[in-house]
């Protein structure tokens, strides 16, 4: 009499994949106690992507499940990750470095010159100027004749104040926790892939006014 075989599926809700045939090892964590069940199950295919180009694909976690029973009777899947995910199909391709260097590049004067320019035009709003020179004259007594120790500590302070905010320079950071980039970054992926599942899942044919 054959026994039960518990397997333990953790589905991530978004893989990243360059081949066109989808093991279960690509989109998901698998555990069973029979090593030899565990291994037959992430060699297991749960798709194959016909589509030339850059795609991505909504599952549902049942389907594989479904594939998984009928893999082997001896098997009972317990699904502890999500219930729908994607796969997010990138076909392989050469690195295009002086691509990516000049990206980076076009992205860094871009935000170098933002930034600038935002400071600027607040410390114009506010007239920062006009408030360190009263400053000087309360504490001096005097007139400022040019760019003061008020300028230079304001100066070193904003940029001091801009890598402990983001907490990140380079490969150097100042604490464990996440720039406040990475989580907005998170937040933006959790969103799209929350829209994807959720529009993947709606019936409805007429038009969407919201």
């Amino acid at each position: 009499m054959s026994s039960t075989k518990t397997v333990y599926l953790n589905l991530r809700e978004i893989s990243e994949v360059n081949e066109q045939d989808v093991r279960l090892r690509d989109v998901a964590d698998v555990y069973c106690a029979d090593q030899n069940i565990q291994n037959k199950c992430r060699a297991m295919k749960v798709k194959t992507i016909r589509e030339e180009g850059n795609h991505r694909y909504v599952e549902s976690a049942l389907e594989v499940i479904r594939k998984l029973e009928a893999l082997d009777p001896q098997i009972q899947v317990n699904n502890v990750g999500k219930v729908d995910f994607i796969i997010d199909y990138q076909p392989p391709h050469p690195p295009h470095v002086v691509w990516q260097w000049m990206k980076t590049i076009f992205v860094c004067v871009i935000c170098f010159c933002g930034a600038a320019f935002a400071i600027m035009t607040f410390n114009n709003d506010v007239s920062v100027k006009d408030v360190f020179r009263e400053v000087y004259l309360l504490i001096m007594g005097k007139e400022a004749a040019g760019p003061t120790i008020l300028e230079l500590s304001y100066s070193v302070g904003l940029a001091v104040g801009i890598l402990a905010f983001f907490n990140h320079f380079a490969a150097w950071k100042l604490s464990t926790d996440p720039t406040p980039l990475e989580v907005e970054m998170r937040l933006y992926e959790d969103n799209i892939s929350k829209t994807l599942i959720q529009e993947n899942g709606r019936k409805e044919q007429d038009v969407d006014v919201t």
